[in-house]
């Protein structure tokens, strides 16, 4: 089987937080966005412009830790504090020793395409799977249903389609770390690392 290759869902941005018996809400690391793709023995991790993240070779390989045939999830890049919250500016300096990959979705599993599953289905299967693995790096995001405020994300019975827009994202209008992200990325490019490319 050659699996697809996904183009990520990008969330919709709203204005606040809200209540719905009907979703389910995640808190959103802030790292890199990436696909995980695992088939006969090989493993990449792929960016949003479906560019493979060289820089995180050691990250795709602990995905061996994961008991399949193949895979595909969806989830994002990060670098987690003591106190398990993401840390971009970390991401940025030390990309390769302390990276660990946070799932948030499976899209396929041992040659079946769940795409079309429930997501409340799709994330029992994952955290099953990620359990499973017991690999420090891969991740479960984990999510409460119908509280909204202060979680956001993703439709409690949508599918994996990009149209009507399932997914949504609320802004911390307290957040600190997007303050000189532009200034760090040029550093890193005049450095001869671009970073912005794989993004």
């Amino acid at each position: 089987m050659n699996l697809p290759r996904i183009q990520p869902i990008n969330p919709s941005r709203i204005a606040a937080a809200f209540d719905h018996p009907d979703w389910i809400f995640e808190l959103k690391h802030d790292g890199f966005r990436a696909v995980a793709y695992i088939e006969d023995g090989a493993r990449e991790l792929v960016s949003r412009k479906q560019v493979t993240y060289k820089s995180f070779n050691t990250l795709a390989t602990a995905m061996s830790g994961l008991r399949v045939r193949d895979a595909i999830l969806d989830g994002e890049i990060v670098c987690l504090d003591k106190f398990g919250r993401s840390q971009f500016l970390d991401l940025m300096r030390r990309r390769r020793q302390d990276a660990a990959f946070y799932a948030f979705d499976l899209l396929f599993h041992d040659g079946e395409d769940l795409r079309g599953l429930p997501l409340t289905e799709r994330k029992r299967r994952l955290r099953r799977l990620i359990r499973a693995s017991r690999n420090e790096r891969l991740l479960y995001a984990d999510h409460i249903e119908s509280r909204g405020v202060d979680f956001f994300r993703a439709h409690r019975l949508g599918t994996y389609a990009t149209r009507p827009a399932t997914w949504y994202k609320v802004l911390n209008p307290a957040y600190t770390q997007k303050r000189g992200r532009r200034e760090m990325f040029d550093k890193f490019r005049d450095r001869g690392e671009n970073v912005s490319a794989e993004l």
